[in-house]
């Protein structure tokens, strides 16, 4: 198939600019106007230049419902994202719509357990028009993966919303595992010629289950949105933008560090950069290039205005600004709550049952405040793993942080749209639908024996990464232990002793030789070598893990995670980086 895509857009009716939302005014958060690095600033003179608007969301996860966030309300939602879109699109003529990669996968129950068919067609009637692969797209294989693009692009009268396309600039073997997706894709606004490059980001292969992405193997991002840049000249396009499933992964100084980061330095001549997967919120210049983050799942989208020289195609003038898309701020778009309200009415029986209560909340975050879990031992951790070790029968058991994704107790306030009741805590509540948004890749889990050795190396991989938040970091039930952040990573576990009866870090030494035989419980991602761990064989599978935990929970009365030092980081030279994560107090 061709290596690009080009379209030339109906321009919006509307072609005058109309004074701004002040509710939009109030909700931005972030607001530069800038002139990029090398690009001579210069009066815009009417009918030689354009304005172009670019609309971005990051990471969205297929988020089709309001998140609730304490202290501000109900954010984003497809409905709420369409209602905000529709009004920044009428303030410019031309307008572009995208996002980066991660727009299903990981998804809430209302997506999830229709395949994703929801967040597909929402995406489609919030008119996203271009995004590109990342790693969660591969999650559930390429059939799964083939259907989406099939119906994000579908020309269907049928079918709600309008086409819009995938481009991956870097995936070797593409065309002969999925059909439908291009290097790039090139828009046309009043004469000019924009090539939209998509990237995939290079670790999507050890964070999906082996065999997901089939033959395909991300190259090198750079090197070749770089070549797809030349190949889009070539076609007349004169503006460039790259969206990368990248994201920032911390700051330094001040100054962002990360892949997108990275990716930024090692290409050039791009007019803007979109990336992704980190959930932080980022804008600024690096290597000359504007370079945009959001936060994910909507809770933050931007608004890029590009103003173009017609002739020369030159970027003359930018702007942007980060907005919160709050519900309150905007009438929630009535053909997106239709769309959604008969898979809404299918799944609320089964997902608003309550299967357990807990004493305390139980989030996602860990004890160091990690909000995803991947810096030291969590409370929901402990309890996933615990009903794992419990279930299956096993002395030991291991899950991955980055395959625990929400809160597991309900939240403490009610929103109409969630599989929750409206409760005054304690007990916190937990439902089918909150185990399942905790769980959503359809995991099974597994049993087998362990040698000692064995043992050692899936702990060694759980803290590889530390003290970076990392999906890789094992939370465990059955054993205590302890690593040194100072050492090599894979030399770092120092010792490890099985927990007693009581829960305690009391019992016998774990036997890290091939002496020592375990009987050990994971997810089959991880028996299968996700997230870099060893290739497990010979286990046994159970069931899809977010059913046996809600069985678990049924069955355990009121649960009281606490924190037990299952997971002890050490420094064998204080003051030298790396640092261990800091508990909370």
């Amino acid at each position: 198939m061709p290596n690009n895509v080009e379209e030339d857009p109906v321009p919006l009716t509307n072609t005058s600019r109309a004074r701004r939302n002040p509710m939009i005014a109030a909700l931005v958060v972030a607001l530069a106007l800038l002139v990029p690095a090398g690009v001579a600033a210069a009066p815009t003179v009417p009918g030689r230049t354009i304005d172009l608007q670019i609309l971005d969301v990051s990471d969205w996860h297929g988020q089709v419902d309001p998140i609730s966030v304490f202290g501000v309300g109900d954010v984003g939602g497809g409905a709420v994202l369409k209602a905000y879109f529709d009004q920044a699109r009428s303030d410019y003529r031309y307008n572009l719509t995208l996002t980066a990669g991660d727009d299903v996968g990981a998804t809430p129950p209302l997506s999830n357990y229709f395949e994703d068919v929801p967040a597909i067609l929402a995406e489609r009637m919030m008119g996203i028009e271009v995004g590109t692969l990342g790693n969660h797209n591969f999650d559930f294989g390429l059939e799964r993966l083939q259907s989406q693009i099939d119906l994000a692009g579908s020309p269907e009268s049928s079918v709600p919303g309008t086409p819009f396309k995938y481009v991956s600039a870097n995936l070797e073997n593409r065309d002969d595992n999925i059909s439908g997706v291009a290097d790039y894709a090139i828009f046309r606004y009043g004469g000019v010629k924009v090539a939209v490059i998509g990237a995939t980001n290079e670790e999507a292969p050890s964070l999906n289950f082996p065999g997901s992405m089939g033959t395909m193997v991300p190259t090198d991002s750079a090197a070749a949105v770089m070549a797809a840049k030349a190949d889009a000249r070539k076609k007349g396009a004169k503006v460039f933008i790259a969206i990368t499933h990248k994201g920032v992964t911390t700051f330094s100084g001040g100054q962002p560090q990360g892949e997108l980061i990275d990716f930024a330095n090692a290409v050039s001549g791009f007019d803007v950069i979109f990336g992704d997967h980190t959930d932080i919120q980022f804008s600024g210049m690096v290597n000359g290039q504007y370079v945009v983050e959001n936060r994910s799942k909507g809770l933050t989208f931007s608004k890029t205005v590009l103003t173009i020289n017609r002739g020369t195609g030159d970027v003359q003038g930018m702007s942007h600004q980060f907005v919160t898309p709050l519900a309150s701020g905007v009438t929630p778009d009535p053909a997106v709550q239709a769309m959604l309200q008969p898979y809404r009415d299918q799944l609320g029986p089964i997902f608003s049952t309550i299967v357990g209560d807990a004493s305390v909340f139980i989030p996602r975050a860990d004890s160091c405040g990690g909000s995803t879990g991947r810096l030291c031992e969590s409370l929901i951790g402990n309890l996933i793993t615990d009903a794992m070790r419990a279930t299956y029968g096993t002395q030991i058991a291991l899950m991955n942080s980055g395959g625990i994704r929400a809160n597991l107790t309900c939240p403490t306030v009610d929103s109409p749209t969630d599989f929750c009741p409206s409760y005054t805590p304690p007990p916190y509540p937990i439902t089918r639908g909150q185990v399942n948004t905790v769980l959503p890749f359809g995991n099974i889990g597994v049993r087998l024996t362990l040698s000692g050795t064995q043992l050692k190396a899936m702990l060694e991989n759980a803290v590889f990464a530390a003290p970076a938040a990392d999906g890789r970091f094992g939370q465990v039930s059955g054993l205590c232990f302890a690593f040194d952040i100072q050492q090599a990573p894979g030399s770092r576990v120092t010792g490890a002793i099985l927990q007693a009866g009581d829960g305690t870090c009391t019992g016998a030494a774990v036997d890290f030789t091939a002496a020592g035989s375990y009987t050990f419980a994971t997810n089959e991602f991880v028996a299968a070598g996700g997230d870099s761990y060893p290739i497990l064989t010979g286990y046994v599978s159970f069931g899809f893990l977010d059913q046996d935990v809600s069985d678990w929970l049924s069955g355990a009365g009121t649960v009281s995670p606490v924190l037990q030092s299952r997971i002890v980081c050490t420094d064998s030279d204080p003051g030298n980086a790396p640092a261990c994560p800091t508990p909370l107090p």
